[in-house]
């Protein structure tokens, strides 16, 4: 295949790299700039995009971002392939602090008391609930009790107050990448298409430059004739 990678990645290279890219963060974070400049669309669009990604990361459906970024994206028109790109604003490295954040406004919000140890292996929670709904699928299956009573406290004290705070943070987060992003990205294709034209102008000009081409006689017709003159 030609897409295929020559080197195949076990499980743990595969974990490993998704908590902490080869090459670092910050060229992953270079890359994804790079890819978010160049993108063939209005930049308008791009930044409304890239605001709906960031939303997308402050939301607690983990492993399902691209598919709210992207419903995101199409309701506010925005592209969908920046939308993409900026969920990477929810990494490994700011998954707690935003989980924190949405905890502690949606708990504010609905008037909950919020536990401190709430914080302490947030993560760990989701997990241990996506623990529980496989084993409780697996139960519909066999002869084994479905128990729904964790994932209801899950819902009641994690799920649905993060759901609920992430909002407004979200939405803050969303706005403020928006406007930051416009203007890079409309200064950097104005840049690009200068650039083009300018290289466009440069051959174009190098082509009138050259001299017209006359037709002329072969060379020997010139000698022969010399030598016909001489002869006379």
């Amino acid at each position: 295949m030609v897409f295929k990678r020559r080197d195949r990645r076990s499980p743990v290279q595969i974990a490993s790299e998704f908590v902490y890219p080869r090459g670092g963060w910050t060229r992953a974070f270079h890359y994804v700039k790079h890819r978010v400049r160049r993108l063939p669309d209005s930049p308008e669009r791009i930044a409304r995009g890239i605001g709906a990604g960031v939303f997308a990361a402050f939301t607690p459906f983990y492993g399902l971002h691209f598919v709210v970024a992207a419903l995101a994206a199409r309701l506010i028109n925005g592209n969908i392939l920046a939308a993409l790109s900026g969920t990477f604003f929810g990494n490994p490295l700011t998954y707690v602090p935003i989980g924190v954040i949405c905890l502690q406004a949606g708990h504010f919000i609905l008037g909950t008391e919020f536990q401190e140890g709430d914080t302490h292996g947030l993560m760990g929670k989701f997990a241990d609930a996506l623990g529980d709904l496989k084993d409780n699928f697996i139960a519909i299956f066999t002869d084994r009790m479905a128990d729904w009573s964790g994932l209801r406290i899950f819902y009641d004290e994690v799920f649905f107050p993060y759901l609920i705070g992430g909002i407004l943070p979200g939405l803050l987060a969303g706005a403020i990448c928006h406007y930051l992003s416009l203007p890079l990205i409309r200064t950097y294709q104005q840049r690009r298409r200068a650039k083009i034209k300018a290289k466009f102008d440069e051959i174009r000009r190098l082509a009138e430059s050259k001299p017209a081409v006359s037709v002329s006689k072969p060379l020997g017709s010139s000698q022969n004739s010399a030598k016909e003159s001489s002869d006379v």
